[in-house]
C-alpha cells in the first residue's frame, strides 16, 4: 500500500548568504506562510524566520486566529515591541469573533488608545461586539463618541454595528438615531434596524420597517428574510410570512437551514402546522436546526404525536439531538404525560452533559411534574448549578399545582433570598396565588398580592386578579370576588369567570349567576361548558324556566358538548380514547379503577353533567 509523501517545505534547502538570497528567502518564507495548512507548519516557518532574524509578526498573527490557536497568537502579540494598529486590529478581530474573549477585546481597546494609536473604521466593529456581549452600554457610548471625534459617524460598517451594539443593549432609541442620522442607507442598514427590532420584541416596528424598506425600492436579502420571518411567527402575521416564502420562490433563493427553519418556526408560531410541514419536507438538506424547528412547532401546537414521531425519525436519519431538541420534546412529553420518554431524555441529557444546561434542567422540572413526578422534578431542581426566574417559577408552580402549597411558598421565600439577579416576576405570584388557591389560604393569598405592588413593583394583571377571584370564589366569598373582579384593570377572562360561576353553583348565588353567565355568554358564545353549568345552577334554585332556557340556547346555538379526550400510557405506548369510545383493555383498567375508588368511600358529583 502505497504512503502519501510528507508535505515539504521548501525553505529546508535553502541557505541565505547574499542580500539577493535573503530577499528571495523571506519572499519564500512568507509565500509557505500563506500556503499553510497546519498549525504544525506555521511554527515550522515561524522557527526559520526567527532563525533568519526575520520579523513578521503581522504575518503571523492572522493565520494563528484562522488556526484559532489563542495562547501562540497571545504570545507573540505580547513579543511585539510597538504594534501598529493593523495588528490592534487583528488581535481585536480575534478575540471577538474567534475566542470570544470580551474583556479582553475591551483591555486590548483602551491599551491601543493608551499607546496613542486611533481607533479606525476596522478597530469600532470589534469594540461594539464586545460591548454587546457584555452588556457593556456605557463603554458603547463612549465608543460611539470616538467614532464622531474620528470623522467614521458616517461608515456603513461602523453604523450597523453601533445599531447592533445599541439595539442588544436595550436601547432601540439610540439605535433608531444612528439609522436616521445615516446618510446613505443600503440593504445592510435596514437590516441592521429590522433585526434589532425584533430580537428585543418588537416585532410590530420590525414589520412596520420592513414596509417602509420596500417603499424605499431596497430588496431584502436573506438575514432580512429570517428577521421578518420571526417578527410574523411572533405577530401572527400569517399573510406577510406568506408573502416572504412566495418572495424566496420568486428570486429563486436557495433554500438552506438558515431561511427554511425561520420559514418553518413562522409558521409554527401562527398554527399553520401543515404549511411549517410542507417546507420543511421540502428542503434537500435538513440539518438539526431544521429538525428542531419542525418539532418544537408541533410541540408548541400541542401535537406532541407528530412531534416524537418526528423525534424518532431525526434520529433515524443520523442527526444527533442538542439541548434545543430535548426542550421541545420535554415540552411534548409534559403535554400529554409522556413519562418513560421523559426518563429517557432525561438519562441522555446526563450522558452527552446536557442536565446541567439551565434551559434543558428547567424543561425536565416542568416535564416531571406535569407527569406526576414531583420527587425527580425536586431532584433536578436542587442539582442545578445555576437557576433563572423561569426555573424558580416552573418549581413553584409544580409544588403548587401538587397541591403543596406550603412548601411553594417556602420556596417562593427562599427565591426572594438566594436567587440573586433571579428576582419574582408576574409568573412567580401567579405560581403562589394559585397555591393558596388550590388549599384555601386566603389571608395569604390577600398578603402575596398585596406584596407584589408594595415589595417588587409589580402591578398586578389579569391572571393575578384572577386567582384571587379564584380563591375567594373557592372560599364562599362569592360577593368579594365578584368585586374584586369589577375592579380589575381589564375585562375578566373565561378563566376567571369560570371560577366565578363554578363558586355561585356551590352557594346557590343566582343574582351573580346572572351578571356572571351573561359576560362568559360573550366571550365563550361556542363553549358547551357555559350553557350546562349555568342550567345546572338555576336548576339546584328550581328556576326551571331559565334552566331550560340556557339549554334551549345552546340547541338554537348549534353548540354540542365537547367528549372528554384522555391518554394512559402502558408499556411505553401512549392511548388517546375519548368518551364513548369502546375500548377493552382501557376500560377493563377503568373498571378497576372506579371499583377501587367506591371502596375508599368515593361518591361522585353528577350535578354538573
Amino acid at each position: 500500500m502505497l504512503k502519501p509523501k510528507p508535505r515539504q517545505l521548501a525553505f529546508q534547502n535553502l541557505n541565505p548568504h547574499t542580500q539577493n538570497q535573503f530577499l528571495s528567502h523571506t519572499g519564500m518564507l512568507l509565500h509557505l506562510l500563506k500556503q499553510c495548512l497546519s498549525i504544525k507548519e506555521l511554527k515550522q516557518i515561524h522557527t526559520q524566520m526567527l532563525i533568519s532574524s526575520i520579523h513578521k509578526p503581522n504575518f503571523i498573527l492572522p493565520k494563528l486566529i484562522d488556526f484559532q490557536d489563542f495562547p501562540y497568537a497571545s504570545t507573540l502579540f505580547s513579543q511585539i515591541p510597538e504594534p501598529n494598529s493593523y495588528a490592534f486590529n487583528v488581535m481585536l478581530r480575534g478575540l471577538t469573533t474567534t475566542w470570544h474573549k470580551y474583556p479582553l477585546s475591551l483591555h486590548l481597546y483602551y491599551r491601543m488608545k493608551s499607546l496613542g494609536l486611533s481607533p479606525d473604521n476596522f478597530t469600532f466593529p470589534f469594540l461594539f461586539i464586545a460591548c454587546w456581549n457584555l452588556s457593556e452600554i456605557t463603554h458603547g457610548r463612549a465608543g460611539h463618541s470616538s467614532v464622531v471625534k474620528t470623522g467614521f459617524g458616517s461608515d456603513g460598517h461602523v453604523c450597523h454595528s453601533m445599531i447592533t451594539m445599541y439595539s442588544m443593549c436595550g436601547e432601540l432609541g439610540c439605535a433608531r438615531k444612528v439609522f436616521d442620522e445615516i446618510p446613505q442607507r443600503d440593504s445592510v442598514s435596514w437590516t441592521s434596524m429590522i433585526s434589532g427590532y425584533g430580537k428585543m420584541g418588537r416585532a410590530k416596528d420590525a414589520v412596520g420597517l420592513f414596509g417602509e424598506m420596500r417603499e424605499a425600492g431596497f430588496e431584502p436579502n436573506e438575514m432580512t428574510l429570517v428577521s421578518v420571518l420571526g417578527a410574523c411567527g411572533d405577530l401572527g402575521d400569517l399573510g406577510l410570512g406568506k408573502w416572504v416564502e412566495e418572495f424566496v420562490v420568486e428570486k429563486k433563493l436557495d433554500l438552506n437551514s438558515y431561511l427554511g427553519s425561520a420559514l418553518i418556526g413562522m409558521y409554527g408560531k401562527c398554527g399553520d402546522l401543515c404549511s411549517a410541514r410542507r417546507v420543511f419536507d421540502s428542503m434537500k438538506k435538513k440539518d438539526r436546526v431544521t429538525w428542531n424547528a419542525m418539532i418544537s412547532g408541533y410541540a408548541q401546537n400541542g401535537m406532541s404525536d407528530e412531534a416524537m414521531v418526528l423525534f424518532d425519525g431525526m434520529k433515524e436519519a443520523g442527526v444527533i439531538p442538542d439541548k434545543i431538541t430535548l426542550v421541545g420534546m420535554l415540552s411534548a412529553c409534559a403535554a400529554i404525560g409522556a413519562l418513560d420518554l421523559g426518563k429517557w431524555i432525561d438519562k441522555y441529557a446526563s450522558e452527552r452533559d446536557f442536565q446541567h444546561d439551565i434551559y434543558v434542567a428547567t424543561a425536565l422540572v416542568d416535564m416531571y411534574a406535569k407527569c406526576g413526578s414531583l420527587a425527580n422534578a425536586l431532584r433536578v431542581f436542587e442539582d442545578m448549578p445555576q437557576k433563572n426566574e423561569v426555573t424558580w417559577n416552573a418549581m413553584i408552580s409544580a409544588l403548587a399545582f401538587h397541591g403543596r402549597a406550603r412548601e411553594a411558598i417556602s420556596l417562593f421565600e427562599r427565591m426572594t433570598v438566594e436567587a440573586g439577579t433571579a428576582r419574582p416576576n408576574d409568573i412567580t405570584f401567579v405560581a403562589v396565588l394559585s397555591a393558596c388557591v388550590h388549599v384555601g389560604l386566603v389571608d395569604e393569598g390577600r398578603r402575596l398580592f398585596d406584596l407584589m405592588s408594595s415589595s417588587f413593583a409589580l402591578i398586578p394583571k389579569v391572571e393575578h386578579y384572577s386567582c384571587m377571584a379564584d380563591l375567594l370564589s373557592r372560599a364562599g366569598r362569592v360577593h368579594e370576588a365578584w368585586d374584586l373582579v369589577k375592579k380589575m384593570p381589564e375585562k375578566p377572562d373565561e378563566v376567571t369567570l369560570g371560577a366565578l360561576l363554578s363558586a355561585c353553583r356551590k352557594c346557590g348565588n343566582a343574582d351573580v349567576t346572572e351578571q356572571v353567565v351573561q359576560l362568559l355568554l360573550e366571550l365563550e358564545p361556542s363553549n358547551s361548558g357555559n350553557y350546562i353549568i349555568s342550567s345546572n345552577i338555576y336548576k339546584g334554585l328550581k328556576m326551571w324556566d331559565d334552566s331550560a332556557r340556557m339549554r334551549v340556547l345552546m340547541k338554537q346555538r348549534g353548540v354540542s358538548k365537547t367528549p372528554g379526550c384522555s391518554w394512559i400510557e402502558t408499556e411505553n405506548q401512549l392511548h388517546e380514547f375519548h368518551a364513548g369510545d369502546n375500548l377493552v383493555k382501557i376500560s377493563h383498567v377503568l373498571k378497576v379503577l372506579y371499583e377501587d375508588l367506591k371502596d375508599e368511600g368515593y361518591t361522585p358529583n353528577i350535578n354538573a353533567l
